[in-house]
């Protein structure tokens, strides 16, 4: 499972995954209708919470996640929602860390 291994740093140099490699991959997420996919470059999914404060320990988990992982999504912080968009840098587009990345991520809710 994507959820159970571990984000690799990019030095770049890697080709992003596009095409049938990234849909196959993007299957392999638990829920793949929940994390869309944007012009093939990254990955959005937004979160539902009762209140702002539960919105915000979830950001403070994933931040701790991210850390961990060496592999940090930008986070978007409103009240009752947090919005997660992912995307390797250094190849301007998406690898397998980043569903690596969003699974492990669906796996702190």
């Amino acid at each position: 499972m994507l959820a159970d291994r571990k984000c690799v740093p990019c030095r770049g140099g890697t080709p992003p995954l596009k095409g049938k490699k990234l849909t196959e991959i993007h299957q392999q997420l638990e829920e793949p209708g929940r994390w869309n996919i944007v012009e093939e470059h990254h990955l959005v999914r937004t979160y539902k919470f009762p209140d702002f404060l539960s919105a915000l320990a979830f950001v403070n988990r994933v931040g701790e996640l991210a850390e961990e992982q060496g592999h940090h999504p930008d986070i978007l912080l409103g009240w009752g929602k947090v919005e997660i968009t992912t995307w390797t840098h250094a190849v301007n587009g998406l690898t397998e860390s980043d569903f690596i990345l969003a699974a492990k991520i669906d796996r702190l809710v």
